[in-house]
């Protein structure tokens, strides 16, 4: 199987498996958000930058270095193995610790039992991480599949099981919990690999040069992104926080799966193809269509419905969250072209530019949530639409360079796809405004008529303007 044929093999079940674990996962926090508290969900949300660090000191990057790598033994893995294992214990310990002082900062007491029992999740997920890394640097995204949803799916029933039993944020904890402990159990029954007792100093030190850049710019990229729940947290309610977690996780729904699904396959498929960079861009250039051609109009489309969107899913509890879901809908159109530009650093083993490009987008963030601040929340989430912006014409600069793509002619080749989605955006809201609110019709009716007019406005300006993605999905998926 050529490198072609293994990319599409590899989109196509990386498809399957990314929709297949995210749609099982979408419905059971649909039915945990009927059951639970918004402040319910609020308290897990306090706890998320903190877990998030933790992951990602715990692989230190050496995950991405070990995909990277072209040539490697069983001591690069085992080396790697032990290193993650160890450093689960270190980084527990050190949670554990800290776990009374992280309640006291967000005033909430119950967060400390409750993070030193999430925290163990850290040390069940170093023994499966090695096994993960393998199966994507071989594009193996079947197996992955086979292994992620039964763990989603049973931890997901129990958590619903432990929802309806009055256990509150508990259930979302040991839901968690049970789907690493299944993941852990399942890769080591179906994965081929199995550690030797072996660490290697050498290997170590080269794995470590490139990862501890990688961990430096994970752990800025983590702090950035969890900022805002840090602030809302401190300053403002659990279930503030609640809705706000809330409306971010489903606003990053179609992001996150998308960019998972590409990035999965294309790291892999650019260390491939690192010493060629004609092709190198073309193929970047033809990705980054793609996921834009898809992704905007899903979010525009979301952003339209909200209300009937929330209402219909999550119950009138929740409607709180519908402006600060729009306003995170427009921010992400943008946000997966960020992992691109970085994924051409990373190839290139240039983990050094991407640490010095995530220090700068970050100080400047910092400068302006602090600026900010004095606006209140709404402040914080139009700084957030405004930064993703600024943070892809950062991210542009280097890998711009690097393969000769700049960001003006990345704008010029993405401007249309973005400017078509606004577009079938008016054509959706008018239609809503002036044509479906007044016949008071039913939720799912609503979003029914207006997803028609929507999309089918979206495939006939598509069509009209001879948008290039179109084409090239026919020649890249369909073959013809």
């Amino acid at each position: 199987m050529d490198l072609k044929e293994k990319t599409v093999s590899g989109l196509i079940w990386a498809f399957i498996q990314q929709f297949g674990v995210q749609g099982i996962g979408f419905i059971i926090t649909i039915i945990l958000a009927r059951l639970l508290t918004p402040a319910e969900f609020g308290l897990i949300a306090m706890l998320t930058v903190f877990i998030a660090v933790g992951n990602s000191l715990l692989e230190g990057g050496l995950s991405s270095s070990i995909i990277r790598t072209p040539d490697l033994e069983e001591k690069d893995y085992a080396t790697v193995f032990f290193f993650n294992l160890g450093g689960s214990v270190l980084i527990y310990i050190v949670v554990y610790l800290v776990a009374p002082f992280i309640a006291e900062f967000y005033q909430q007491a119950a967060l400390t039992l409750v993070l030193r029992i999430y925290a163990l999740d850290f040390i069940i997920n170093a023994f499966f991480g090695i096994q993960n890394a393998k199966l994507t640097r071989d594009m193996n995204f079947r197996l992955q599949m086979t292994i992620q949803i039964p763990a989603v799916l049973i931890g997901g029933l129990l958590g619903i099981v432990l929802a309806l039993h009055g256990y509150g944020v508990w259930s979302l904890v040991w839901m968690h919990l049970f789907q690493s402990l299944i993941s852990t159990v399942m890769h080591w029954i179906f994965s081929d690999w199995l550690p030797i007792l072996a660490f290697d100093r050498a290997c170590f030190k080269r794995h470590f040069h490139f990862g501890y850049k990688m961990t430096l710019t994970g752990l800025l990229d983590i702090l950035y992104r969890n900022i805002y729940i840090l602030i809302i947290g401190k300053y403002y309610s659990a279930t503030q926080l609640g809705f706000y977690s809330r409306a971010d996780s489903l606003s990053q729904l179609p992001v996150s799966n998308l960019s998972a699904i590409v990035n999965k396959v294309t790291y892999p498929m650019f260390a491939k193809i690192t010493e060629d960079d004609d092709k190198l861009k073309m193929v970047y250039q033809k990705i980054m269509k793609q996921v834009v051609f898809w992704n905007a109009p899903i979010l525009v489309f979301l952003a339209i419905v909200a209300e009937p969107l929330f209402r219909c899913m999550l119950t009138s509890k929740w409607l709180p969250a519908v402006p600060y879901f729009q306003i995170l809908c427009f921010a992400g159109i943008m946000y997966p072209l960020h992992a691109y530009n970085l994924n051409i650093l990373k190839v290139k083993g240039r983990s050094d530019l991407i640490l010095k490009l995530e220090l700068l987008k970050k100080g400047i963030c910092v400068m302006g949530i602090l600026a900010v601040i004095p606006f209140g929340i709404y402040g914080l989430l139009y700084f957030q639409l405004l930064f993703n912006f600024i943070g892809y014409a950062i991210n542009s600069v280097y890998s711009g360079k690097l393969i000769k793509y700049p960001m003006t002619e990345q704008i010029r080749d993405l401007l249309p796809l973005i400017a078509v989605a606004f577009m079938a955006g008016a054509c959706g809201y008018l239609f809503d405004h002036f044509c479906i609110i007044p016949l008071y019709l039913n939720d799912i009716v609503r979003m029914l008529f207006n997803g028609t007019v929507y999309f089918l406005s979206y495939a006939i300006l598509s069509t009209i303007l001879k948008l290039t993605p179109i084409a090239d999905f026919k020649q890249l998926i369909l073959k013809r």
